[in-house]
Formats: structure tokens, C-alpha cells, sequence
């Protein structure tokens, strides 16, 4: 097991993003860790309690928000300035996760998706002007959107959300079909119809442009059914064949992914580092200890962990009360 290093904090952190080695606390304004513990504060204030942050791929802007709130706002990073207000419908908001991505289409232009709205009908728009790509005709149905991701080449979004009574669900749009046709966002035509979902999607992340890591909980909808994924498991979806690359067995819910190459780190309880296609826990920190958050929504609000991989995927830095930990992750074969 790798060491777990100690940067002692005051106040709490609320957000956690990487800047070269430092890491910076967007959702507080700014503020900024060295690599040796040196803190460096900021005289910035947003004036609204955001407790959630997202860099854009380029690095240039980010978008802060609320995670049970209805208020957020795209920012430049370097000086940091507000470039504009985002927002979301109040309906149940105190009861599921801000919908909200940043993502890079393949023309290079940056956007935003998000729920601006309706809770229902996901929205993409330039990032930093507000000009709405996916305008036109819609037939949302009936679900509440949580976790967009846009795929790393910008053709894809991946939304994870959840239905009444309720229950976890994931979708998968054409993103490219959708700046042309904006109903695209209302069908999922990539992957629910093949992937004989009938349990609950606890989480989901792309592991890279063609394939999905999803993570199921325990509850079904249909206990005697055969399905695609069985409850508790983690499988690999391929997005060009519409199969299940991949099906294993977990011990335990994985909380939120990030995606490490053809691993994911799971953030239930403690950092656990699993191989993707198999589900073995690689390694895992116990002493790092979050949140036990298995879902995007919840009446009874669990926070989310406050955590960031690097862009190398050499580190893992999670957010304690008192501290930040810096995970060295084990080498990526």
C-alpha cells in the first residue's frame, strides 16, 4: 500500500482541483496548497455557499455550485473572475446532486451541460458566451438528471439520474446527434435498450471515448429477472459494439468513480483502487476516510467526497475535515 500524505487545513475544504502540483480550493475562491503544505489564501469571495468544483478541459474556466443548491457559476481560473451565472429548477433540488458537466466537443469548443429549466431536460451550451447549442423541439421524460459526463473525444454524454420510487438509472445521448437534432437528449438509444438494466446504477464514469465503468447497487426491479448487470457488480460497456465488455461481483457499493485508464477509484467510505474489468480492489486507504455516499439523490443529504485525481493519475488528493490527504497511487500498468 502506497503512503498517505497529511496537508493540515483551517476551515475545511469545499473543493478539491489540481494545478500543476498545487492544489486549489475553486469553490472557496481560490484558495491554493503547495506540494510542502504552504497555504496560499485568496481575497475572493463568491458570496453564496458553493461547495462543488469542475476545471474545464482546457484549464481556463471552471464552474462552481451549490450540490443541493440551485445557483452555480462559470468562472476564469487564473485571475478568478465571475464570466457568468448558471442555474437550476428548484423542483426537489434539496434532493439530488446539481446536474452539471464541462465538457470539449470535437470542434474544440467548451460547454456546459446542464438543467437550466426543466429538472428533466438537459441542456448543452457554450461554456463561456451562454449561447444554447440544443435549442428546439424536446420530449423529455420523466427523470431526474444527477451526473452528466461528456466523453473525452465530445461525442457522447453520459447521464446518470435517478427515477421515482426512486432509483438510480443511467443514459447515454449522441451529444454530436444533439447539436443538430437537441431531442437526442430525450433518447437513449446507445445504452439502456441493450444493456438489460434492471438494477439500480449506483455510479458511472467513462474510462475513455468508447467504454463506460457502471457500478450497480442492490436494489432491482425485477428480483427473478436475468439481468445485463446483476446488483452490486461493476461492469465495462462498450459504446461501438452496445455490450457488456466486462461483469464482476462487488463486496460493497463503490460510491462515486473516477476513472484511472482501465481502473477506477471508488470513493465509499475510503479510496479503493479496483481493475475495471474484473473488480478486484488493487489497493485501498481506510485511513483516508469519506463519506458513505452510494447515490446521486437522497432526501437525508450525504455530501459527496471532495476528491481529485490528477491529470497524470499518479495522485489522489481527498479532502478530510482538518486536512487534505495526498494519495501516490500505485504505478498504471
Amino acid at each position: 500500500m502506497t503512503a498517505v500524505r497529511t496537508i493540515p487545513v483551517r476551515g475545511g475544504v469545499k473543493s478539491l482541483t489540481w494545478d500543476g502540483n498545487d492544489l486549489v480550493d475553486l469553490a472557496s475562491g481560490g484558495r491554493r496548497w503547495a506540494p510542502d503544505g504552504t497555504e496560499r489564501d485568496t481575497s475572493v469571495r463568491w458570496g453564496f455557499p458553493f461547495d462543488r468544483a469542475a476545471l474545464s478541459p482546457s484549464g481556463r474556466y471552471a464552474a462552481v455550485w451549490a450540490e443541493r443548491g440551485t445557483k452555480g457559476l462559470v468562472v476564469e481560473v487564473e485571475r478568478p473572475v465571475v464570466v457568468r451565472e448558471v442555474n437550476r429548477s428548484y423542483y426537489h433540488s434539496k434532493d439530488y446532486d446539481y446536474p452539471l458537466a464541462l465538457g470539449r466537443l470535437p470542434d474544440g469548443r467548451e460547454v456546459l451541460v446542464h438543467c437550466p429549466e426543466r429538472y428533466n431536460e438537459l441542456q448543452v451550451e457554450d461554456l463561456v458566451t451562454g449561447e444554447r447549442l440544443t435549442a428546439g423541439p424536446r420530449g423529455p421524460v420523466d427523470v431526474f438528471h444527477s451526473r452528466p459526463e461528456v466523453s473525452p473525444d465530445g461525442r457522447h454524454l453520459l447521464a446518470v439520474g435517478w427515477v421515482w420510487s426512486p432509483i438510480g438509472v443511467a443514459a447515454l445521448h449522441d451529444l454530436t446527434a444533439a447539436l443538430t437534432d437537441p431531442a437526442a437528449l430525450d433518447t437513449d438509444t446507445l445504452f439502456a435498450p441493450h444493456a438489460g438494466m434492471e438494477v439500480e446504477v449506483g455510479a458511472a464514469c467513462w474510462l475513455d471515448a468508447e467504454r463506460l465503468a457502471v457500478a450497480t447497487g442492490e436494489e432491482t426491479l425485477d428480483p427473478d429477472g436475468d439481468e445485463g448487470l446483476g446488483p452490486l457488480h461493476l461492469g465495462v460497456w462498450s459504446v461501438p459494439e452496445r455490450r457488456w465488455l466486462h461483469r464482476s461481483p462487488l463486496e460493497r457499493p463503490t460510491g462515486t468513480l473516477l476513472a484511472r485508464g482501465g481502473q477506477v477509484l471508488a470513493l465509499y467510505g475510503h479510496p479503493r483502487l479496483l481493475d475495471a474489468a474484473t473488480g478486484a480492489v488493487l489497493a485501498e486507504w481506510p485511513e483516508a476516510e469519506l463519506p458513505e455516499k452510494d447515490l446521486c439523490f437522497g432526501v437525508t443529504h450525504v455530501p459527496s467526497p471532495v476528491a481529485a485525481l490528477s491529470p497524470d493519475g499518479t495522485r489522489l488528493a481527498v479532502a478530510r475535515p482538518d486536512a487534505v490527504a495526498v494519495i501516490d497511487l500505485p504505478p498504471h500498468p
